[in-house]
């Protein structure tokens, strides 16, 4: 199923950016749909963003409202943050899935088919 390894995750006070990073290995890269999910305590996880193999199309959140971007190249996906609010805080992990993206819409349906996940990793906003 492959190896996907997120980094650049930390501490960053509201109103700050991250960059988080996932290295896919293993995996027809080009032939996934990959995606990033946030899971704050004590929840399940969300759908953030997803971006075809092609680049495009992606999709996002509507509680990120156009402070994120995902981004992707040949070996790794990239999801940049900015104008992070504490309710930004949680753990990041990187997922694939076979196939097209599905339009994230906040149900838990954004999560079916993605077969292949990173570790994650955490990140801290506060106010």
């Amino acid at each position: 199923q492959g190896q996907l390894v997120e980094s650049g995750g930390g501490s960053v006070q509201a109103g700050g950016s991250l960059r988080l990073s996932c290295e896919v290995s293993g995996l027809a890269f080009q032939s996934n749909c990959m995606g990033w999910f946030r899971q704050a305590s004590g929840e399940e996880s969300e759908s953030v963003a997803n971006i075809y193999f092609t680049g495009a199309p992606t999709s996002y959140a509507a509680s990120v409202g156009g402070r994120f971007t995902i981004a992707r190249d040949d070996v790794k996906v990239y999801l940049e943050r900015n104008s992070l609010k504490p309710e930004d805080t949680g753990i990041y992990y990187c997922a694939a899935k076979l196939g097209a993206c599905r339009v994230i819409t906040g149900a838990a349906q954004d999560r079916w088919g993605f077969t292949s996940w990173g570790q994650g990793t955490r990140v801290t906003v506060s106010s």
